[in-house]
């Protein structure tokens, strides 16, 4: 007899191919789901189930939503500015801060032409036509991208794209973290918080 079982180990397969989950975790996990009664594993299918069927994304900001329309009118915000960002995970980051009110837009990746990845593939296009046709007129894009070439690449592009567009453009800051120490920090991170140095009120 095989340990474990042909069908314990394609359960193991698929939950392993989470990230951050190796085989060790994926076993307990399997285990554990079996320990449990048949409508926490029903539960759990029909819920991931749902998850591809009935999950969509904003027409507009491209954050998840369960309908087509906007999410980001839903509740009151400053329809003003709107914050670039990656992928959804980022736009609950930046929201956790509770320090920003206005709308988001998703890009759903970043330009990467390494792998493949160029400005057509990404929610660029529709950026551009948020801030020429919006009303209230966008005055703020803040780039909230992660410092990385890729970031940076993709950060400079939109830059570019929205020249021609009376709007300000933003980044989010870049520097050492709090807590953190001079001597730890990477020479690009110190140049770079040098440079973007603020006044000392």
């Amino acid at each position: 007899m095989n340990f474990p079982p042909k069908i314990i180990e394609n359960a193991i397969e698929e939950i392993s191919k989470l990230p951050g989950i190796g085989k060790k975790t994926a076993l307990r996990l399997v285990l554990h789901l079996l320990k449990q009664n048949k409508d926490t594993t029903f539960h759990l299918t029909e819920a991931l189930n749902d998850l591809r069927e009935e999950v969509k994304y904003c027409g507009t900001c491209h954050i998840i939503s369960d309908t087509s329309d906007c999410t980001c009118r839903t509740i009151k915000r400053e329809l003003s500015t709107i914050c670039v960002v990656e992928d959804t995970p980022d736009v609950l980051a930046v929201e956790n801060t509770a320090q920003y009110r206005g709308l988001y837009h998703v890009l759903g990746g970043i330009i990467s032409p390494i792998e493949g990845i160029g400005p057509s593939d990404i929610n660029i296009e529709s950026l551009i036509n948020r801030v020429k046709n919006s009303d209230p007129k966008i005055e703020e894009v803040i780039l909230a991208l992660n410092p990385t070439m890729e970031g940076d690449t993709t950060a400079f592009y939109i830059t570019k794209k929205l020249k021609e567009f009376d709007v300000k453009i933003t980044t989010i800051a870049r520097g050492i973290p709090i807590g953190g120490e001079l001597e730890y920090a990477d020479e690009i991170t110190l140049g770079r918080s040098i440079m973007t140095r603020t006044s000392y009120d």
